[in-house]
């Protein structure tokens, strides 16, 4: 009764008409941004995070989290009427619904995105308003040894699981690391890394680094490989609901649900994993098999709603242990960061009122992307039809005044650049973004809980995994990298089958 009690207070917040309308604002530029070729959810969320930052917490956070689910929203529509994923989430997405488009039936394809979108969001966002408190309240009883171990699995899944190379994955993560030693020590005083340069004493900024990689670098990659002239996009045709739509389409969306919410829960899952887990369940048990690949409204219904309840999961380990699990997660972080609010267990009870209102504009706001995407597409096709350079070359200035305006200083704009042109050839020799802001965030959280638990122990290294939860979890984290090596070994062995010749005797 206590949750209920604290989300009914929660929505007599965001219920107030100023933060409905930083709702309504954040879900339109949300979707606005993320409708926009190769722009995915996550570069959205850091190129518009510097807009929060005139705003007290509460209605930041309620227009922050508006261009989260906003920016997933519009990636469907960028992916079904121009083929163009904004992330490999959408992959699936492009692959049925631009079929759908091309053969008159793309307004269908819309629909049951937008459908699919808003029914799987609010029921994740009911499972988290469930589950979170209670694994809040198990998270407070944690050591900092635990907290060493659950940030172990996340470096560890993140930069080792995610990702065609675990190589690479680990180099970005390290990169992560490095960059969060930088600056000044707080157990000893003295500055680290920081060439003399007196900005550099306080660290690196979290936002800065989020707007370079995500933006900048992503911006520089996308632009580097544009190919000159019209922007082709698909018309909208076809009757929007039909009764075989949602014959079709309810069975797909809670299937899709049910698949994505726990997948987004656990490190190393995400949209990604839930979005092709559904496909192959849509595919399997669909009564038209043969449509898979040619336009079957399933396979745009179920991965859809597998990836907005994956968003919903990602929330649950975030705001409950403070544990970003995904690139866009991390950025999120950043944003309760920059107010000073640490996510973590304490969050519910420090800023109980902040976190409930939260929570219920993501009711809120599910509601208003409905209403705003199906009647608004017409607009949001003209969006598409930006040319690219003018859209790239308004990405980079829009995320340099952003970032100038964090902190008014010029050596952020420096950083930024760096750190763009970093990103960009991360991006060019297939080097993930997502390990680097993750170990650049958990990293002086990590050395912090290492610290106190050497302190506690006399430093004694066994103290690390000396709890049972602590040990519990680096041995499930263990099983978890053997099955993975063995999956991907036995991959790479198939592969290397299927593509040799036969031999000939």
């Amino acid at each position: 009764m206590g949750s209920l009690t604290a989300l009914l207070e929660g929505f007599a917040t965001a219920a107030q008409p100023e933060y409905l309308l930083y709702a309504l604002l954040g879900v339109t530029l949300g979707t606005a941004v993320g409708v926009l070729p190769g722009i995915g959810p996550a570069m959205t969320v850091a190129l518009l995070l510097p807009l929060t930052y005139t705003l007290e917490p509460t209605a930041a956070l309620i227009i922050f989290a508006g261009i989260y689910y906003g920016g997933m929203y519009g990636g469907s529509t960028t992916s079904i009427l121009l083929n163009t994923p904004g992330e490999s989430s959408s992959i699936v997405t492009a692959l049925e619904g631009n079929r759908m488009a091309r053969a008159g039936r793309g307004a269908a394809a819309l629909a049951t995105a937008a459908i699919g979108s808003f029914v799987a969001g609010t029921i994740a966002t009911i499972l988290l308003t469930a589950l979170a408190p209670t694994i809040a309240d198990l998270a407070v009883t944690l050591g900092p040894a635990d907290y060493v171990a659950l940030m172990v699995v996340a470096f560890t899944t993140v930069a080792a699981l995610l990702g065609s190379s675990p190589a690479r994955g680990l180099a970005a993560l390290g990169l992560g690391l490095f960059l969060g030693l930088v600056g000044t020590d707080t157990l000893s005083g003295q500055q680290r890394f920081t060439l003399g340069v007196s900005t550099l004493a306080d660290g690196i900024d979290v936002v800065v680094v989020a707007v370079g990689v995500f933006a900048v670098g992503e911006a520089l990659y996308v632009a580097s490989r544009l190919r000159h002239g019209p922007v082709e996009v698909v018309p909208v045709g076809g009757r929007w609901f039909t009764r075989e739509f949602w014959s079709r389409s309810w069975k797909p969306w809670l299937r899709g649900t049910f698949i994505g919410f726990p997948v987004g829960t656990v490190p190393a899952g995400g949209a990604d994993v839930s979005t092709f887990l559904s496909y192959a369940a849509e595919k399997k048990l669909s009564k038209h098999p043969e449509e898979f690949g040619k336009g079957a409204i399933e396979g745009v219904a179920g991965p859809e709603a597998a990836n907005n309840a994956a968003a919903a999961g990602v929330l649950v380990p975030l705001l409950t242990l403070g544990l970003p699990t995904t690139a866009t997660a991390a950025v999120i972080v950043a944003a309760f960061q920059s107010y000073g609010i640490q996510p973590g267990p304490l969050l519910f009870t420090d800023n109980s009122g902040m976190v409930w209102a939260l929570i219920a504009s993501l009711y809120i706001g599910n509601v208003m992307l409905l209403v705003l995407n199906l009647p608004l597409v017409r607009i949001w096709v003209k969006v598409l039809q930006i040319p690219r350079p003018y859209l790239y070359a308004g990405i980079l200035l829009f995320a340099a005044l952003g970032t100038y305006a964090v902190n008014f200083v010029v050596d952020d704009l420096i950083v930024l650049l760096v750190i763009g042109v970093a990103g960009f050839f991360m991006r060019r020799h297939g080097y993930p973004v997502a390990p680097l802001v993750v170990g650049l965030i958990l990293g002086p959280m990590a050395e912090e809980q290492v610290r106190r638990t050497l302190q506690i122990s006399e430093g004694d290294l066994t103290a690390l995994v000396a709890s049972p939860f602590a040990a519990a979890t680096y041995g499930v984290l263990a099983v978890v990298l053997v099955v993975a090596t063995v999956v991907r070994v036995r991959g790479s062995h198939r592969s290397r089958a299927l593509a040799s010749p036969p031999s000939v005797k």
